[in-house]
Order: structure tokens, then C-alpha cells, then sequence
């Protein structure tokens, strides 16, 4: 039995206590940890497509270590303009075994209660449809309502920028103030795994960002500790604290 698994951003053809060296994960070592985007089960003839994904099938593994792949030598060069760069990069990686793979679960229980929820929305919508039809009185109280709307702009104005902090980039940023932390402080009190969690729901590709230090990057750019904070960028290797 195998299956075609979505990791951190990647696909992977799984089996049974096959190790598979994937993108960082936030797991700590030892632990379990669970992948729901299913997109293929092979078991024998018998093969099952997901649309994208299967509902219910999932593929459980043990975290085995962290380290770091084989140094890559980025060299860029511009003839006749004397331009050279030589950059190195040693991806961050995480090597795991595969422990199970399901075909079903308990996922179905989920839906039942988000399609038991769908009548509710639509009494709401119908609501203010039913609203609508009123005085001239009340429609001159909703011409003085926008004038409420400079004071939301102040607000979204006191957001800190989040890109200071060394592994966030302008989408990991933007998908931060999607979920409320628009600020240092509010990512200081998150934990690293709630911020993986966020990432990892905003897209795919952000999956395999290393957050272990972002807390504490973020509680110095919020007590105005920029010499700390820059020392301690100094230090980190591929987001990790030497």
C-alpha cells in the first residue's frame, strides 16, 4: 500500500516505514505528526484519486531528526561588467518514517456540522433583505455612518513591520495580519507552532518556514531592543540559534 502525500509544500510516494527527508518541520523530535493532504492511494490494483484530496485518508509518521542538506553553490556572473556572486545555501530538513497510512477517518463528523451550519447563514442574508424597505428617517442616519471610517484607516496604521523579524517575507507577514497579528507584541505572546499552523494554512509554500526563533525576535523589536535583536540575527543558521 502507498500513497502520494503533500508535505510542507512538497509531494511525496509514501509507504510503510519508508524514511523521507522533507522541508523543516516545527515537530520536535520523536514526536508524531499527521498529514491530511491525501491526493492518491495505491493498494494493489485497487488505486483511489482524490479531488484534490481524500476525505478522511491520512498519513501518520515519527519525526526522526532535524538537520540540514548538502551546501548549494549559487554563482551569478555578468560578462563585461565585472559582476560576481557566489553565494552557499544549506536547506533545512527533516527526516521522518512512515508509520501508517489510512484510507479513512473521522473527518466526515466535521462536514456534517459545517453543512449544519449552512441554513443558519442563510437566515442571516435573509434578515436584511427584510430590512431594507424603511422610512426616509433612517436612510439620512446611514449617510452620517461612513463618516465612521477614517478611524478603522488609524487603526490599520499601527501595524509594526513584520519583515524585520529574519525569516518572514512579505507573504508570511501578510498572512500574520490576515490572522490578527499585526504587531511584535502579538507575535511575541504566540507560540512557534500556532505560527506554523498559520503559515501553514495561508499556503502551502509557507509550510516549511522555521518560526522557533520568531517569538523571541519579536519581544526585542517590541521592547525597542534593536542591538539585541540584531545580535541575535547574527547567530541564527537557516532561522535556528546557533
Amino acid at each position: 500500500m502507498y500513497a502520494i502525500v503533500e508535505i510542507a509544500g512538497q509531494q511525496f510516494k509514501v509507504a510503510k516505514d519508508q524514511k523521507v527527508f522533507v522541508n523543516r518541520l516545527s515537530t520536535e523530535e520523536g514526536k508524531k505528526v499527521d498529514f491530511d493532504n491525501v491526493l492518491l492511494i495505491g493498494d494493489g490494483s485497487n488505486v483511489t484519486l482524490g479531488a484534490p484530496a481524500i476525505d478522511g485518508a491520512q498519513v501518520s509518521a515519527k519525526v526522526l531528526k532535524h538537520l540540514k542538506g548538502d551546501k548549494v553553490i549559487v554563482f551569478k556572473k555578468k560578462r563585461r561588467k565585472g559582476y560576481r556572486v557566489k553565494n552557499g545555501h544549506r536547506q533545512a530538513l527533516t527526516e521522518i518514517v512512515i508509520e501508517s497510512i489510512v484510507a479513512s477517518g473521522a473527518k466526515k463528523a466535521t462536514k456534517v456540522e459545517n453543512e449544519g451550519a449552512k441554513p443558519a447563514k442563510k437566515a442571516e442574508k435573509a434578515a436584511p433583505k427584510k430590512a431594507e424597505p424603511k422610512a426616509a428617517a433612517k436612510t439620512e442616519a446611514t449617510k452620517a455612518a461612513p463618516k465612521a471610517k477614517p478611524a478603522a484607516k488609524k487603526a490599520t496604521g499601527k501595524a509594526d513591520d513584520l519583515k524585520k523579524i529574519e525569516g518572514v517575507g512579505p507573504k508570511a507577514a501578510e498572512a500574520f495580519v490576515n490572522a490578527g497579528l499585526d504587531t511584535f507584541a502579538k507575535i511575541a505572546e504566540t507560540k512557534p507552532e500556532k505560527l506554523s499552523e498559520i503559515l501553514s494554512e495561508a499556503s502551502s509554500r509557507l509550510a516549511h518556514l522555521v518560526t522557533d526563533t520568531w517569538p523571541k525576535q519579536a519581544k526585542l523589536a517590541a521592547d525597542g531592543k534593536w542591538d539585541e535583536l540584531k545580535e541575535l540575527q547574527d547567530r541564527l543558521d537557516g532561522g535556528i540559534e546557533k
